[in-house]
């Protein structure tokens, strides 16, 4: 158990996956959690990971309206919430021509909307105390892109904006904002939990068909350990200066690393151009 003070805190998603490793490494850590879940069967197996310390709250946080209160029940029980983590959402795979437009909203509403929803949920309380963490859970999609998960980059690349700013709007009430970027772990997120769109255009073929085969494919085989990513999240909300952006895993650094030097390149191709646009000194 952790000699670190005791913190409670509001983990959503947690039946499965990074959240649910999240969750129980809280706990284990003899920390207080409070994780939302939707199905009714997962109220009760979340409680019995640690009784009196593990408090199920029933909620889709897609359900906008019903978070505040749903929120403020939770801290009425548990205590004041400490640090919000923002993990529930799912991924969306398809070609964006193929995709709706209700998939686009369904993918916004949680991956963007809901964790908004919660954050404003929150965010009264940690003010008047003047304190807390809140942890928004975004992916390596969220800086680079990959063709086929078009709404799901976008999603998390609207997150880590929203995350970025609101850090800056709360930096002097003492309150911090980490956008939490994993890569590839060992989750259902590429296997049960992903919302695929039928492909129907063959033109996409040579493209979508390849990957599409390889992420289920590597599915329940991915290099990250969501355990390790949970030790991550404790030392991140322990930290005395937290950064504005954690990435997880090898392969996530790797390819910000390569983007980083693309963008450098291109940046430096195009100067001339992006100066021109001012007025000429008088």
């Amino acid at each position: 158990m952790s000699i670190a003070a005791s913190k409670t805190f509001l983990i959503t998603g947690v039946s499965s996956g990074l959240g649910r490793a999240f969750a129980e490494g809280a706990l284990h850590a003899g920390h207080r959690v409070i994780g939302t879940v939707r199905k009714d069967a997962d109220v009760e197996a979340f409680a019995a990971l640690a009784p009196g310390r593990a408090h199920p709250l029933a909620l889709d946080v897609t359900d906008f309206d019903a978070v505040p209160a749903a929120v403020a029940d939770a801290e009425r029980q548990a205590g004041a919430i400490d640090v919000l983590v923002n993990n529930a959402g799912y991924g969306h795979e398809g070609v964006l021509e193929e995709s709706s437009m209700d998939d686009l909203q369904r993918q916004f509403a949680a991956n963007v909307f809901g964790p908004v929803a919660m954050m404003k949920a929150v965010l009264p309380g940690m003010r008047e105390r003047r304190r807390g963490h809140i942890v928004n859970v975004t992916s390596m999609g969220g800086f680079i892109t990959m063709p086929g998960i078009a709404f799901y980059c976008g999603s998390k690349f609207a997150l880590e904006g929203i995350s970025e700013a609101l850090g800056k709007e709360l930096a002097g009430f003492g309150i911090r904002v980490t956008a939490l970027a994993p890569g590839q772990f060992r989750t259902d997120w590429a296997g049960r939990s992903m919302q695929r769109t039928p492909r129907a255009i063959a033109d996409y073929d040579a493209v979508m068909d390849p990957i599409r085969a390889a992420r289920q494919a590597k599915s329940g085989k991915q290099p990250g350990d969501p355990a390790k990513a949970a030790q991550a999240l404790l030392a991140l909300v322990e930290a005395e200066d937290p950064p504005v952006r954690l990435f997880l895993g090898a392969d996530a650094l790797g390819l910000v690393e390569q983007k980083l030097e693309t963008m450098k390149i291109e940046l430096d191709a195009w100067d001339a151009l992006s100066r021109s646009t001012s007025f000429e000194p008088d």
